[in-house]
């Protein structure tokens, strides 16, 4: 995810890192080329006058902003979705750290408390990496015991596997006496949080925007931006190349920023940052615990967060 200061408006019109224009220049600089060539041939094409005006592209283009900004709609509320989910996630795990150095009294205090706060942590980076469809098992042989670590790796749904052992934990506490009924209800409450989390996560996940959706927007955008010369030559002239370009930009731009956001959980430059937010949820709950804090993560730049 890029994070840039807020630059003033001049600096802004010239922003190219965190920008989709590099993305789309190769598209924008062949509809430049053929806006020319629109020019020079004066609207004809084979030899054939195109028969297009401005009109039937205004009354097209109300269309089109309407559809897509239903898409941008919708994909920004999947990215935001996926944001509180993530929001919930930090706010779940701290609340039950705290609970478990807290309201238990284990034997050893505090101290054996610690590994039921290494599990949340696995617990954060399993479901990272289910989102991601990355590989786990560096992250889960740091955090846990190698036999668990293994059976985890091995499990489909790893993050419901390790908050089955969060479970398992109150459970142990409950049989010895250093838990009671209330606190252990506090703890299961929680949980139902972090099941909740993680069954919004997959939703998002699994449940893409319907496909004829994104096929039938990138159509006509395409087709809009392709066909516009051909109806502004006539009353433009030589600026049809700049007003062609700029337009384009504009619906090119969109649709390439709802593909990037519509999936929140990719590796993308504007999708969330989980690397940050996993490394984050690590900190915090190590500092609850009074161990040493993990040394930051290293960006791809200064502007960008994994």
């Amino acid at each position: 995810m890029i994070i840039r200061e807020k630059d003033n408006w001049l600096r802004l019109l010239f922003v190219w890192h965190g920008s989709v224009l590099p993305q789309i220049l190769p598209r924008l600089l062949a509809l430049l080329v053929l806006s020319v060539g629109v020019v020079l041939g004066h609207g004809q094409l084979m030899h054939y006058k195109v028969p297009l005006t401005a009109a039937p592209f205004t009354l097209f283009g109300v269309t089109l902003a309407i559809f897509l900004g239903f898409y941008n709609n919708a994909s920004y509320d999947r990215f935001w979705e996926g944001r509180k989910q993530w929001g919930a996630l930090l706010n779940t795990t701290r609340s039950l750290a705290r609970q478990a150095l807290t309201l238990s009294s284990p034997p050893g205090g505090e101290p054996a408390a610690r590994p039921f706060v290494r599990l949340l942590i696995a617990f954060t980076y399993a479901l990272k990496h289910q989102l991601r469809h990355t590989d786990p098992a560096p992250d889960l042989t740091r955090l846990l015991p190698a036999p668990l670590a293994q059976a985890v790796h091995q499990a489909t749904y790893r993050p419901m596997l390790l908050l089955l052992e969060l479970g398992r934990w109150v459970q142990q506490g409950r049989k010895a006496g250093q838990l009671d009924t209330t606190t252990q209800l506090a703890f299961d409450h929680n949980f139902n949080q972090l099941s909740d989390i993680v069954g919004g996560c997959e939703r998002l996940a699994g449940t893409p925007i319907p496909y004829t959706y994104s096929v039938m927007l990138h159509r006509t955008v395409y087709l809009y931006c392709f066909l516009l010369p051909f109806g502004l030559v006539d009353s433009t002239g030589w600026l049809t190349p700049l007003i062609v370009v700029f337009v384009a930009y504009t619906f090119m731009a969109l649709d390439a920023i709802m593909r990037e956001i519509e999936e929140p959980f990719g590796t993308g430059p504007n999708d969330l940052a989980l690397n940050t937010m996993s490394h984050m949820i690590e900190a915090t709950l190590l500092e609850l615990a009074g161990e040493a804090l993990p040394p930051a993560p290293e960006y791809r730049s200064r502007y960008m967060f994994d």
